[in-house]
C-alpha cells in the first residue's frame, strides 16, 4: 500500500475510532490521522499475526484489529491527557 493509502485510512480509522469512543477528543486532522495510522499499524501487525496474513495484505482482520488499535490507543490517550484535580 503506498504512502498515500495510509494516510487515507488512517484518516477513516482515527474518524471511526473517534465516533466509537464517547466523549469528546481534543484533536484536530491530523492528530486522528495520526491516531488512524498509529492504530492501524498496531492493529494491523496482531491481526495479521494472529491470522497468518501477510500486512500488506487487504483483509477483514486487518480492518477489525486497526479499528480495535486505534480505539485502544485513543482510550489510552484520554486517559494519560486528562486534566488532573489538585489535591486539597
Amino acid at each position: 500500500m503506498g504512502i498515500l493509502a495510509w494516510i487515507v485510512f488512517g484518516f477513516v480509522i482515527g474518524l471511526l475510532a473517534r465516533a466509537i469512543v464517547p466523549g469528546r477528543q481534543q484533536m484536530g486532522f491530523i492528530m486522528t490521522t495520526l491516531l488512524g495510522v498509529a492504530g492501524s499499524l498496531v492493529g494491523g501487525l496482531v491481526a495479521s499475526a494472529i491470522s497468518g496474513h501477510s500486512v500488506q495484505e487487504m483483509q477483514g482482520a486487518g480492518w477489525l484489529g486497526s479499528l480495535i488499535g486505534a480505539v485502544v490507543l485513543l482510550v489510552i490517550g484520554g486517559a494519560v491527557m486528562r486534566p488532573r484535580r489538585a489535591a486539597v
